[in-house]
């Protein structure tokens, strides 16, 4: 009986998906603990499928066994296994599973290194800044997250190994890498980056992954805060760049897929990028009313531009930066706060799918 619910749920959710308004209706999440994978390939089947979920942007990172680079495991890593089981299960749920990894920024998380750093501390951007024993935010190095060096002579061998690797275990045709709140770039004290314009180092290394992902029949997502200027639109550091990287949005390949994500407003930066040529998607975190702003402006701009524009309105994807028992955790017991990701992902889709019973019946 359970199994004939579930297909039932299935067959109503790609029939929504075949009238849907958006071409992704996405969730990103961070890859699940090795002994959690059962647990995770229940929520796809049971959550994510018949919600009408077909994009799955997993935040992989060091998680996973690498065989080309496995001093870069993390600790109890997936399996190419377990790997498989969940390709294989969003195969059969048609949902497309986009891997991450976290490139250039992101290479530290308050008080500890990141693999990639720790086992290669040549590639530091800002080796001169000592991650604190306690971590507070803010500080006199303007320490978030650490960066690692575009320019350094070795470092894409290794991450083009991760990248190469992450993209065939998953048989994906697209790679995320990240590239958010990238606040060391360009440093003066950095004898390669001194100096250079930090708006052509982020494009260059940029491109550079994209070309990367090209020779391999794969597209680059990223996340779109560096492209604003927090600046002119008031948006500011974490949302938006406030350290010159903003310039690079016309420097970079326009097949570059941009995941903007906003949590506190419904800002209508999605049409800046699709203006500038790129596909977008906006992106909501724990914020139920600010997740049904966003699905409405993104309608609103589908139905509002030329068809030439109209196509680059991608969709909507849930983000949430915790583990999937975590979110799990939050749907059972969610009474107690309006304002968490469980709810802000239920709000999401009903009105996707509200907006898209609308189109139906016209």
């Amino acid at each position: 009986m359970k199994r004939l619910i579930l297909f039932l749920l299935l067959v109503v959710a790609s029939n929504l998906n075949s009238q849907s308004i958006f071409e992704v209706k996405g969730f990103c999440i961070s890859a699940p603990a090795h002994d959690k994978m059962d647990e995770f390939i229940d929520f796809v089947k049971n959550e994510l499928a018949p919600q009408g979920v077909n994009t799955l942007v997993l935040r992989v990172d060091y998680n996973y066994a690498y065989e080309s680079r496995p001093e870069l495991r993390g600790e109890n890593p997936l399996s190419k296994l377990q790997v498989k089981r969940l390709v294989n299960t969003c195969k059969g749920l048609n949902i497309k599973i986009i891997p991450q990894v976290n490139l250039l920024g992101h290479q530290s998380w308050h008080s500890k290194h990141t693999k990639l750093l720790e086992v290669y501390p040549e590639f530091d951007e800002t080796p001169h800044i000592p991650l604190p024993e306690n971590y507070v935010w803010p500080n006199d190095d303007g320490l978030y997250c650490k960066s690692y060096c575009p320019l350094h002579p070795k470092v894409h061998e290794v991450v083009f190994d991760l990248m190469d690797e992450i993209l065939e275990v998953f048989e994906a045709d697209a790679f995320h890498a990240g590239m958010d709140e990238v606040f060391y770039l360009a440093d003066d004290k950095c004898p390669r980056c001194k100096g250079k314009d930090p708006a052509l180092l982020f494009a260059a290394e940029l491109t550079r992954i994209s070309d990367h992902l090209n020779k391999k029949g794969a597209r680059l997502w990223i996340w779109g805060d560096r492209l604003i200027d927090g600046s002119v639109t008031g948006i500011g550091m974490w949302e938006a760049s406030m350290n010159n990287t903003s310039r690079a949005i016309d420097m970079i390949p326009k097949s570059v897929v941009i995941c903007d994500w906003h949590y506190e407003k419904a800002y209508p930066t999605p049409a800046y990028f699709a203006m500038k040529g790129f596909d977008v998607i906006a992106c909501p975190w724990r914020k139920p009313d600010v997740a049904v702003a966003q699905v409405k402006m993104m309608s609103d701009f589908k139905n509002n531009s030329t068809p030439e524009m109209a196509n680059r309105f991608l969709g909507m994807m849930q983000t949430y930066w915790s583990s999937p028992s975590r979110f799990i955790e939050e749907q059972i017991d969610n009474a107690s706060q309006k304002d968490n990701a469980a709810e802000c992902f239920k709000a999401m889709i009903t009105t996707i799918n509200a907006l898209e019973s609308t189109k139906m019946g016209e």
